[in-house]
């Protein structure tokens, strides 16, 4: 899509480079979920430079924060991000009918997108509590060789 006339309202657009920066990414990172389809700009300037919005900024930070603070693949992260896209849809498509049995296609098909959701999450946390459990094996470990060479040990326990 090339940028034309500027809308009533206009939209603040940044090119890639200032996206980055804004959002601590790499340019070759933005253009890399481009790629996988997780991100696609708002626009192109007449010289097809990329140009984004606050709503691709929106999304890019929350890509940021699933993979940086909360350790999502980027296969997850795709996967949460389809199901948020087909959350909307099906929003949109049960507003405008009042078939019962198209409704209720509507709502099991959201079901099913929440559980797999949840089972996404689910594995997550069991990831992250065995990495706390190692982490906190390890911690005692290592308290009780301080305790014993306190103690005038070795400082040799296992």
């Amino acid at each position: 899509m090339t940028l034309e006339t500027p809308s009533p309202a206009p939209s603040r657009f940044l090119r890639i480079q200032e996206v980055a920066s804004e959002l601590g990414l790499t340019t070759r990172s933005i253009r890399y979920y481009e790629e996988l389809g997780l991100l696609s700009p708002a626009a192109r300037s007449d010289g097809s430079y990329r140009l984004y919005d606050a709503s691709d900024i929106e999304r890019l930070g929350f890509i940021k924060g699933l993979r940086d603070d909360a350790g999502f693949s980027l296969a997850e992260i795709s996967q949460l991000l389809e199901d948020e896209a087909a959350r909307v849809r099906t929003r949109e498509a049960y507003a405008q009918t009042v078939d019962a049995v198209e409704r209720r296609a509507l709502v099991a098909g959201s079901l099913s997108r929440v559980e797999r959701q949840s089972r996404i999450l689910r594995d997550k946390i069991a990831r992250l509590e065995a990495m706390v459990s190692a982490v906190e094996a390890r911690r005692g470990r290592l308290e009780a060789r301080l305790a014993d060479l306190d103690a005038g040990g070795p400082g040799e326990v296992r």
